[in-house]
């Protein structure tokens, strides 16, 4: 493709049509220089896998196919832009199931073709970071930034924002994965996050001492010792023929998972210089979790940052932001590119 004579630097407007599929939401984005965001259309199916207790990733491929040429259009449409207008074309290429990201990055391949303007392959992860940003351009760095979803808890150190060090991971279970199988198990409902949240509202959180993950000096996470906690509780509870009070159990596992990663969070504050705290990801959308860190922080003199609840869940404008700071760097993808459903930070 011969596209090098179009690209622009960043002192000119740049307009980047993204595109987002990689769970159970269909998503597309217009953004203007990365952090302007002139439409941002999201169509849910979270009504739709609700009655399975989880996302059913064929039905959600093929109603990603039903809804992406519609939700274009109306991202289009309501940033008053064109498709002759676009600078390049992004999508999610991982990670993610695999069928829900091949209808959105195979959309994106036919419009950097047939439009001749450049193709951007996102790291969904590096999206939800970057969504944090759209809402508060300024935020001070160096910074922590905790991204946690259903399928990821990463505690990273940001310099500056075109580049990152992975400080620790989760070695199994991420912390949404988690919530989501708990849940589950306790028949709270589905997304398991909010449900458990919900429930434990009215919970004793101090009811059951569950135990953290000792990873010494490590910044990795573990949540499936937990997991497994939580259902020994419940197993050996009903063996004894004791009634379980799931509110009392919701408020004392999420206070485990909170602690777990706002521990972590203080361990890196102490040992880098930052200025600031981000959370980004479903997860950062829990209350409790940032009422903990904020409280931790506070003697060191930090400003916690988190989107707002419709740019921690899945959505575009986040990977039009992601997508913006690659393109400044020529980070263009070849029409070869690939889904990676396992991709990584």
């Amino acid at each position: 493709m011969k596209f090098e004579d179009k690209i622009k630097n960043e002192t000119e407007d740049i307009y980047i049509l993204a595109l987002e599929s990689s769970c159970d939401e269909t998503a597309a984005s217009v953004n203007k220089n990365g952090l302007e965001v002139l439409s941002n259309v999201v169509s849910s199916q979270v009504d739709l896998h609700k009655k399975f207790g989880g996302v059913v990733p064929e039905i959600a491929s093929r109603k990603h196919l039903e809804l992406l040429l519609p939700v274009i259009d109306q991202a289009l449409e309501e940033a008053g832009i064109r498709f002759e207008d676009l600078d390049a074309v992004a999508s999610t290429y991982g990670p993610g199931l695999v069928g829900g990201l091949l209808v959105t990055l195979t959309a994106a391949k036919t419009i950097s073709f047939s439009l001749n303007i450049p193709l951007i392959g996102v790291n969904h992860i590096a999206g939800h970071i970057y969504a944090n940003f759209i809402e508060n351009p300024d935020i001070e760095k160096p910074l922590i930034c905790l991204t946690i979803s259903g399928g990821h808890t990463d505690l990273l150190y940001f310099e500056n924002l075109r580049g990152y060090k992975i400080l620790g991971r989760t070695l199994d279970d991420a912390a949404g994965e988690a919530f989501d199988k708990i849940s589950r198990f306790l028949e709270l409902g589905y997304p398991g996050g909010p449900a458990v949240e919900k429930a434990a509202r009215s919970g004793d959180k101090t009811a059951i001492d569950f135990p953290r993950a000792d990873l010494g000096d490590s910044y990795n996470f573990s949540f499936s010792g937990l997991k497994t906690s939580v259902m020994n509780y419940v197993n050996n509870e009903e063996q004894r023929g004791n009634e379980i009070d799931k509110n009392d159990l919701s408020a004392s596992f999420q206070e485990a998972v909170v602690d777990s990663l706002a521990s972590n969070i203080i361990k890196a504050v102490k040992e880098y210089d930052v200025k600031s705290v981000v959370l980004s990801g479903g997860v950062a959308a829990n209350q409790r979790l940032r009422e903990v860190i904020s409280e931790r922080i506070e003697k060191y003199n930090l400003d916690l940052y988190y989107p707002k609840l419709e740019l921690c869940t899945d959505n575009a404008a986040m990977i039009g932001v992601a997508a913006y700071y690659q393109y400044l760097e020529h980070d263009f993808a070849p029409l070869s590119i690939s889904a990676d459903p396992a991709l990584k930070l």
